[in-house]
């Protein structure tokens, strides 16, 4: 089965998440500094998501490039994926609204926590599909950087309750570990 149709959906429907964002986000009640300020958080909270809604994009892209074959399982996983990213808009509202109160902040690191689940469930079915040998397979090796990231989501979600902003900026360390590309994919969709 062949991987475009693949790409060209899932590109859409990021695009579609990136568009949503943006949609949500409320003009200030005021034309001085002071309506722009009261602004600033919740903008702050849609640049840590649009940066985080790219990292999936960018490595879900090298990954295909990755990627030789693909199958039902491969399209599922996909889907799972997709259907986290899609809730990324719904908590952001949510998070605005409620003034970064301590549910929505842990609702947002389980969406974060459910799409690097959903990634990683979609590298594995990559891999089963085009076998242990594969230029993915070799490229992904332990995973420590997803692993690490799912990581800081899990501890991140409880902490939420303690202090929203102790998650907040465990939630901007993790984007932060991904604003370079992952080198091991580029390097193997490259040969």
């Amino acid at each position: 089965m062949g991987k475009g149709r693949l790409e060209a959906f899932t590109d859409g429907v990021m695009a579609i998440i990136i568009t949503i964002m943006m949609l949500e986000l409320k003009v200030p009640h005021g034309a001085d500094f002071a309506a722009l300020w009261s602004s600033v958080p919740v903008f702050l909270a849609y640049v840590l998501s649009y940066i985080n809604v790219g990292i999936f994009w960018n490595n879900h892209h090298h990954m295909l490039h990755a990627t030789e074959h693909i199958d039902g399982r491969v399209l599922w996983a996909n889907l799972f994926l997709l259907f986290w990213m899609s809730l990324v808009p719904f908590v952001i509202r949510w998070i605005d609204e409620a003034g970064f109160a301590s549910l929505p902040t842990a609702a947002y690191g389980v969406v974060l926590a459910m799409a690097a689940v959903g990634y990683t469930v979609l590298q594995q079915a990559i891999i089963a599909c085009n076998g242990s040998s594969s230029k993915l397979a070799a490229a992904v090796g332990s995973d420590l950087k997803g692993k690490a990231s799912l990581a800081i989501y899990v501890v991140a979600v409880p902490l939420a309750f303690v202090s929203p902003w102790i998650s907040i900026a465990l939630y901007v360390l993790s984007a932060a570990m991904w604003l370079v590309p992952d080198r091991r994919i580029e390097a193997i969709a490259k040969r």
